[in-house]
């Protein structure tokens, strides 16, 4: 495929204003953010989180946009019918997350009462229009592409990219004060192999999709799909049944109100997740890899 540079009306095609608005979002977002007071923010794991999705999603969505205009899709050993879906369906979730992690666990309650945070809340605006503005992206990708698209446009692929998404927000959540309260638990520890495992099966097969390399594995890739799903299912009934015990035991009672607020979040995640393993496996049984 010949290169061709600078074609205006890439640039100017609704896909790529959708994607030029989500750079511009995500830059205000993380340059509001930057400005403000840093008294005014818990610098802990959430604010990290949100600082990853806008500043990551802002040079990915940059990356995707260049390679377009310069049309080097045929130089990237990816599969460009599943990449800018990927990306966009992840980049929806992550600034949905930030969106509502940012005010709730990142922004301190003094910056309310000294009525002093509107970079912060400016910055959750900016936030949420940069998660609509990815939103549409998906939308627009996926109706455009319906009759040719990949597995990432599929039922499955946005189930891969959800568990992905989940797996995140979980080992966010397990921060300082869960490590040090729970470590004498062995099903903690299991319970984390399990979301490192879980996560790396799901990542892998995207991977795997994205470079298209369903063709080389000795074993059909549908059986290896349905194999992992069977797999994630078994182990996080087991994780997840350890935070529900977790979440009921009396002696929780006694634990600080912010460690309560984190096993129930792990708790409504890996249900959630345990959920979207049952689902995805459904569908590696009856449709195969492709979505046949």
């Amino acid at each position: 495929m010949p290169v061709i540079l600078g074609e205006a009306r890439i640039l100017t095609s609704p896909q790529s204003i959708v994607r030029i608005l989500e750079m511009l979002f995500g830059c205000v977002t993380f340059s509001l953010v930057v400005s403000a007071e840093s008294s005014f923010l818990n610098k802990g794991p959430h604010w990290f989180l949100c600082m990853f999705s806008w500043c990551f999603f802002f040079v990915l969505t940059g990356l995707i946009l260049l390679v377009e205009f310069v049309q080097f899709q045929s130089l990237v050993p990816l599969s460009w019918k599943n990449l800018p879906i990927s990306m966009a369906f992840l980049g929806a979730l992550m600034t949905l997350s930030a969106s509502v992690c940012f005010p709730l666990f990142v922004i301190k309650e003094s910056c309310f009462e000294r009525s002093s945070c509107g970079h912060l809340v400016s910055a959750t605006i900016f936030s949420c229009f940069s998660f609509l503005s990815y939103t549409a992206e998906v939308y627009m990708t996926k109706v455009r592409s319906e009759a040719h698209s990949g597995y990432m446009s599929t039922t499955p692929g946005f189930l891969k990219v959800f568990e992905v998404f989940c797996s995140c927000m979980i080992f966010v959540s397990v921060d300082r004060e869960v490590l040090d309260n729970l470590t004498t638990y062995p099903l903690f520890w299991w319970s984390l192999v399990v979301y490192s495992c879980c996560f790396l099966m799901s990542v892998c097969t995207i991977v795997v999709m994205l470079g298209e390399c369903t063709g080389r594995c000795l074993v059909p890739f549908d059986r290896i799909l349905a194999a992992f799903s069977m797999l994630c299912v078994v182990m996080y009934v087991t994780a997840t049944g350890f935070w529900l015990w977790h979440l009921v035991n009396p002696q929780q009672k006694e634990n600080p109100q912010s460690l309560w607020r984190n096993s129930l979040i792990i708790t409504i995640i890996s249900c959630l997740n345990l959920l979207t393993y049952t689902v995805d496996l459904a569908f590696s049984i009856k449709l195969g890899p492709l979505g046949h």
